[in-house]
């Protein structure tokens, strides 16, 4: 008998938790998030895409009703994703640093004309890989800022402090 594994979770985020959504993307998790979204509304995308809703409003828990939510309770964002973390168990996936921060979109290998034209002169000699967004258009690459969230997801999950630095 084969075992199919499930798909990892797909997020909703209320207007509170921006910061939580770029962790999450940055995990690899597909993360909606839509400040401007009506409450009745986010419930409804949450529950018709299978996303698990987050929000700090615990009216929207309480009277709303989503399917599948989380009244995330601390104001940090490092904190929130440990409080999702260990409320679904997850944690990094093969695809961390592999959808957009901003737009949530997959990122792809960066053309050398993006590189060029959106990299940083002195970041271009870094060994890579260099995305880029398809959705809104930014370039990505390995330089102090991910390694900034590499070594705090690392705090979070020790196992990425073995993983290989790049991505």
């Amino acid at each position: 008998m084969t075992s199919i594994s499930p798909s990892p979770p797909a997020f909703a985020l209320d207007a509170m938790l921006g910061r939580l959504a770029r962790w999450l993307r940055a995990l690899g998790f597909d993360t909606v998030y839509q400040p401007g979204v009506d409450d009745h509304d986010l419930v409804a995308l949450a529950d018709n895409e299978s996303r698990i809703l987050l929000t700090r409003d615990r009216h929207l828990i309480t009277y709303l009703r989503p399917r599948r939510g989380l009244l995330v309770t601390s104001g940090r964002p490092l904190a929130q994703l440990g409080e999702v973390a260990e409320q679904y168990g997850i944690g990094p996936t093969d695809d961390l640093f592999n959808r957009c921060l901003i737009c949530n979109t997959r990122l792809r290998a960066a053309t050398s004309h993006e590189v060029a034209t959106q990299v940083p002169k002195q970041s271009r000699t870094l060994p890579g890989p260099f995305l880029a967004c398809p959705g809104c258009g930014r370039t990505y690459w390995p330089g102090s800022h991910v390694r900034r969230m590499r070594s705090a997801l690392a705090e979070l999950f020790p196992e990425l402090a073995s993983h290989n630095p790049q991505g």
